[in-house]
């Protein structure tokens, strides 16, 4: 069995742990590492064709020429990937290794030993590990994890955890569609998945694992601006994915309804003619 793991890059050149990566991907023949270069305006791609001359059949690349935000660059590596058929799992990790290779590997095993789990995710916020924060990523993080926790009415203690591992089969419910926002896509593949397996299967889809070791790096590529704009990029998420599909479906529901009435009637009126 063979793990995809997606590194979206954007702007990453003096983050990049290139031994750290090159170790593993030596030393772990079942994992394939897809970094994928979001735009970068340093020298991020020529580190990753540096890493990728080490060790050229274990390593991808995915180049991206304009900037379109981490949602994007990791739903193209998920489909990269997915198009491989060597690959069973497909997940994703940060940059920087906030979540290490070690954790990661707890994430694929626990997902490869439960045949019922499509998801497992890291989980900051469980466990008694070594999760390191800044006060205001702190507080910040509880605020947005409040609003999250509404939209998706779900127990899930950490969606933003920056590691995933999916079984291959569900990537297309997880990916196939583009996704609304540049940052909060977990957010909109729970939803989605949800939606897939309905309110009462979900939990017993996906797990949530605790890590024993997350550190926040500086240097994020999430600003303040961005920040600010969560909440409201939180809510646009909750219209489109409630509201607005709710009111799509009883659309498209109405139009099935009328089409029946009407071959109902035609059907009647030929018995009576007949």
């Amino acid at each position: 069995m063979k793990t995809g793991i997606i590194i979206p890059c954007y702007n990453e050149e003096k983050r990049l742990n290139v031994n750290a990566f090159v170790a593993f991907v030596k030393s772990h023949e079942a994992y394939h590492l897809c970094f994928v270069n979001d735009g970068s305006k340093d020298k991020t791609l020529q580190v990753l064709q540096d890493i990728q001359k080490q060790v050229q059949t274990r390593v991808s690349i995915v180049d991206v020429k304009k900037n379109a935000g981490k949602a994007a660059a990791v739903r193209s590596g998920a489909r990269y990937l997915f198009n491989r058929r060597d690959i069973d799992y497909i997940g994703f990790i940060d940059a920087d290794l906030s979540t290490d290779f070690n954790d990661f590997e707890k994430l694929v095993d626990t997902l490869h030993h439960n045949d019922n789990l499509s998801l497992v995710y890291g989980s900051r916020g469980k466990g008694e590990g070594q999760i390191e924060r800044n006060l205001f990523r702190n507080i910040f993080s509880k605020m947005v994890k409040m609003i999250v926790f509404l939209i998706l009415g779900l127990p899930i203690e950490d969606t933003q955890c920056g590691a995933k591992v999916f079984r291959r089969n569900i990537i297309p419910v997880a990916y196939n569609q583009a996704f609304l926002t540049r940052w909060l896509f977990d957010v909109e593949i729970f939803l989605r998945l949800k939606k897939h397996f309905g309110s009462k299967n979900i939990m017993h889809s996906m797990h949530e694992q605790p890590l024993d070791r997350w550190v926040h790096v500086d240097d994020s590529k999430l600003g303040m601006k961005d920040a600010l704009q969560i909440p409201y990029m939180l809510m646009s998420i909750w219209f489109s994915y409630t509201i607005l599909s709710a009111f799509t479906s009883t659309l498209e529901a109405s139009k099935v309804i009328t089409i029946d009435n009407i071959n109902v009637i035609n059907s009647s009126n030929i018995e009576i003619a007949a």
